[in-house]
């Protein structure tokens, strides 16, 4: 364990034999950081945080803060990160609260960009890009995948779908369905499926063919959701794809779909 004479690291810590620490950092007493990770100088770990293997954690980074929450009273929440993640400089994740399950929780293998605040009891999944200067209200949900460009903000309880993409500059109120392409400043709107990011993912051909059909049925066809649900299930080929899209339209939102 590699920990600079400047951190303040408290005895009650758990972590890992081959953990670094970097100057002036402060890793609270309940806190777990696992093998390989690596945190920055001027880092900030506090709370019930639990982080992973093989992280690398940047400089004036904040992780397990309480969250900017009125109602919150001090109770006994965590933050959860898994492993290989990079989060970068002056990044915020906030702890969660009782009424959200009282977790936030970041996936595996994320990149997180500078200055990024991570709401409370928010649910990042794997594999996600956040690029700088991005606000995520508390409860958000973010799907395996997904891409959320700098300057965006994301209103709390907002769902972003698996291998969603979100436009830089960008204000979102409502749910981004997977695999769809939103952008807007004020207000974010639908543009087609992520063919870009479909393709280098290695999508196959006919199932970015049938997503494609699913946009134009369920989205610019002046059919309601529920009707245009129903005509993509008699209409389209069942992709596990098309299944994972009409599965999260069906769940009942708090936000509504971004249409």
């Amino acid at each position: 364990m590699e920990i600079h004479t400047t951190a303040v690291v408290s005895p009650e810590a758990r972590l890992a034999e081959d953990v670094e620490i970097g100057p002036y950092s402060v890793i609270g007493p309940s806190v777990t950081i696992g093998s390989g990770t690596w945190v920055g100088p001027h880092v900030v770990i506090d709370g019930r945080t639990s982080i992973g293997a093989r992280n690398r954690i940047y400089s004036f980074t904040s992780i397990g803060n309480p969250p900017q929450d009125l109602t919150y009273r001090d109770e006994d929440t965590e933050v959860t990160i898994g492993d290989d993640n990079v989060i970068r400089e002056n990044v915020t994740i906030h702890r969660g609260t009782p009424h959200g399950r009282g977790a936030t929780r970041v996936g595996d293998r994320c990149f997180l960009m500078a200055y990024l605040h991570i709401a409370h009891d928010c649910r990042i999944g794997s594999n996600v890009i956040v690029a700088s200067t991005t606000v995520l209200g508390g409860h958000v949900q973010v799907g395996d995948f997904a891409t959320i460009g700098g300057l965006t903000a994301v209103h709390q309880f907002v769902r972003v779908g698996t291998y969603g993409f979100i436009g830089g500059h960008a204000a979102v109120r409502m749910d981004i369905p997977p695999y769809m392409l939103a952008a807007g400043t004020e207000a974010a709107k639908l543009y087609g499926p992520n063919l870009i990011g479909l393709r280098r993912n290695k999508f196959a051909r006919d199932a970015v063919q049938a997503l494609k059909q699913c946009y134009r049925i369920l989205f610019r066809s002046g059919l309601s959701l529920l009707e245009g649900i129903a005509k993509t299930r008699r209409e389209v080929e069942h992709f596990p794809e098309v299944e994972n899209l009409l599965q999260f339209l069906e769940v009942p939102s708090r936000r509504g779909i971004t249409r």
